[in-house]
């Protein structure tokens, strides 16, 4: 009888150890923190369309107008985001048929302002005139902006630009898209731009001067078809120097 007493009792000590083994084990995993879900980033805003173009107009006090464009605005801002704390990037077509058009036009100085949003929305441009040379250009951009993300109002300005340089008389066309930087939070893109802020006549545009974009555009058609002529003009020599090599070879013969 001891001898069975005795060979059993090891067993007993193991189902002991075991069961202390399984209850730490699962007290511990009771005690772990929870997995944090993964944290994904929002995807940056889809880019939209090409802005639709606008036509815009302003009136010295006979009613006379002393500034016309034609163009399809895209805001590039910025800012800091209520909902997602950080700074984001925002592009914004103008649109055209909730804008409205004002400004004033000087001797030297044209300024086209654009509402829009129900005025959530507000771009200055600034044209100067330099009247000896009789060019004119955008200097000043200015955008005051208050859009429902927005932890603060946004505002932006630079009156030291040098863009969409003309002559006086003339308008300046860039049918391309173009960047205008204004500053690090704010970037315009113009699209289809014809613009004309001094020397009008009547309500109608001057000749138009092509910006750089639109002239290299129509260069690349013009380059390629010259060297496609080139390439026909050789392979047609060595073809006929190619037949009156063989026609002098019959002769011989």
């Amino acid at each position: 009888m001891t001898q069975q007493h005795s060979r059993k009792q090891p067993s007993s000590i193991a189902l002991i150890a075991l069961l202390a083994v399984t209850l730490h084990q699962s007290f511990a995993a009771t005690d772990s923190p929870p997995t944090a879900a993964p944290q994904t980033t929002p995807p940056p805003p889809a880019r939209p369309a090409r802005p639709e173009r606008g036509n815009y107009t302003v009136t010295n006090g006979n009613g006379t107008a002393c500034l016309m464009a034609r163009m399809g605005l895209q805001l590039n801002v910025s800012f800091s985001s209520a909902s997602l704390n950080k700074t984001v990037l925002d592009v914004v077509n103008l649109q055209p048929n909730v804008t409205k058009s004002s400004g004033s036009c000087d001797s030297d100085s044209a300024t086209l302002l654009l509402k829009a949003d129900e005025e959530r929305t507000n771009l200055t441009l600034v044209f100067s005139l330099n009247a000896t040379s009789s060019k004119y250009h955008l200097s000043g951009v200015t955008l005051s902006a208050a859009w429902p993300d927005m932890r603060e109002p946004f505002s932006a300005s630079n009156r030291s630009l040098d863009y969409l340089r003309g002559t006086l008389g003339h308008s300046y066309m860039c049918r391309e898209e173009q960047t205008l930087a204004v500053t690090v939070n704010f970037f315009l893109n113009t699209f289809q731009l014809q613009v004309q802020p001094f020397g009008l006549t009547g309500d109608q545009f001057g000749a138009a001067e092509e910006c750089q974009l639109d002239v290299d555009d129509m260069l690349i058609p013009i380059i390629v078809g010259a060297a496609l002529a080139g390439l026909v003009l050789v392979v047609l020599v060595a073809y006929l120097i190619g037949r009156k090599r063989s026609h002098a070879g019959y002769q011989t013969i």
